[in-house]
């Protein structure tokens, strides 16, 4: 059985700091037992994204060999993925969240995907309704909407996978998300750590992927709120109170997944796979995301046929036609504030547009925009504050493989694609 678990992004260089106060028993272990090796990644910033280089993982190929730049692109290119590899070998397999993969799998013994990728999952009623819940929950996190239907099959879900040892750290993380907004990815993680523990006991997969995304999202925002950070920023009171560390709480909720892991599945080899790293980003900058992307859109008299937001501050503009398509693209790149600052940055692909509100300065009320030759007021009152940026990302990340004892293999540097061959190896015999 071979296990890898994708904790997206995370700093083995900060879990090190926390190790050597005695923090992060598991961990602890792991670094002392095995080696840390080296990935790297795409050289230009943009390439970097983690929904890129994951997709390098899964296929063993760079970016300009996949070509796949967005969230969600998976869905229509055929690149062949390792769970898809293995499955024609006869390997059977599993997955929980993956990012940016497409579940194109005959029978698997399940596959959980993303919550922004739209692709099947694969598993009982109850999954699927959980999936589609989750995924509603995490797009409109920004505005803290989740629907009745949501909330409903989120408790099911949870009373079905959560593990009741977990139960007292569930209450307080759920009852804790008012004063601590992270606690919510950290909910998350942890009710995908336990249905991956729940499917995996009982199903057996013999390669099976968990995918974890709590760890990037506190760096990206609360990265200059660790104890061991070296920027000259500090977050402010009213963001994250000073005596909190966001930063080592979600690496104890991570030391804690792992000791389960271990100990419910001894026998089996597992990878740690981070993808890339973070490094503190060099200056104040704020994340915001449209609150209501149609309405938005339809209030600048823009046509179009639908909008799918993604992460954070990204969304997908569908049209009809590469002219609508254009026009769209057009006319929300032409859109600056009222001192010439760009709002959004597109990409058109043939009859759609990849949209990011770039704009990073505070939003307050009497803020203006420039759109058609008008000057409009109605931003603040269509955008949701998400973060101050702590974090960036580099293109280096880490991989710990438990076949790999320190004590007679030296420390590696390898590209990320090399990942795919690696596991496919496993299971080439």
């Amino acid at each position: 059985m071979l296990l890898s678990i994708e904790l997206n992004e995370l700093n083995f260089d900060y879990l090190k700091k926390y190790i050597e106060i005695g923090k992060l028993t598991h961990f602890a272990k792991l670094f002392n037992d095995f080696t840390i090796d080296v990935t790297t990644s795409e050289a230009e910033y943009k390439n970097q994204e983690p929904w890129i280089q994951w997709v390098t993982a899964h296929t063993g190929k760079s970016f300009h060999e996949h070509g796949i730049f967005r969230l969600g692109d998976i869905t229509t290119n055929p690149v062949v993925q390792i769970w898809e590899h293995l499955e024609s070998k006869g390997v059977s397999v599993g997955a929980v969240s993956p990012m940016n993969a497409a579940n194109r799998l005959r029978t698997p013994k399940y596959f959980v995907p993303d919550p922004w990728t739209q692709t099947k999952a694969s598993g009982s009623w109850l999954l699927q309704k959980l999936h589609a819940s989750v995924s509603q929950a995490v797009s409109d996190n920004a505005t803290s909407k989740i629907t009745p239907g949501s909330a409903l099959y989120i408790l099911l879900g949870a009373a079905r996978y959560a593990s009741p040892s977990n139960y007292l750290r569930y209450l307080k993380l759920a009852t804790g998300s008012r004063r601590k907004k992270w606690n919510k990815a950290l909910f998350l993680d942890l009710l995908l750590a336990d249905i991956f523990m729940n499917l995996q006991a009982r199903h057996k997969a013999e390669f099976a992927t968990l995918f974890l995304n709590a760890g990037a999202h506190v760096q990206h925002h609360y990265l200059f709120s660790s104890a061991f950070s070296v920027s000259p920023h500090r977050n402010p009171s009213w963001y994250v109170e000073d005596s909190i560390d966001p930063v080592y709480e979600v690496y104890e909720l991570y030391d804690h997944i792992l000791g389960r892991i271990v100990k419910a599945f001894p026998a089996a080899r597992m990878l740690l796979i981070t993808g890339l790293h973070q490094t503190a980003y060099p200056k104040i900058s704020y994340y915001w995301r449209l609150k209501s992307h149609d309405a938005f859109l339809h209030s600048l008299g823009l046509k179009f046929q639908s909008v799918v937001p993604l992460m954070s501050r990204d969304f997908i503009v569908k049209c009809k036609n590469p002219e609508e398509a254009a026009s769209i693209a057009a006319e929300l790149s032409s859109i600056r504030s009222a001192d010439g600052t760009g709002i959004f940055s597109c990409d058109q692909r043939i009859d759609d547009v990849f949209v990011e509100l770039v704009y990073d300065q505070d939003i307050q009320p009497g803020f203006e925009f420039i759109h058609r030759n008008h000057v409009h007021s109605t931003l603040p009152d269509n955008v949701a504050f998400v973060a101050i940026k702590n974090g960036e990302h580099t293109g280096d990340g880490y991989y710990l493989d438990t076949s790999r004892q320190k004590a007679t293999k030296k420390e590696r540097k390898f590209p990320l694609k090399n990942v795919y061959g690696m596991i496919a190896e496993e299971f080439s015999a």
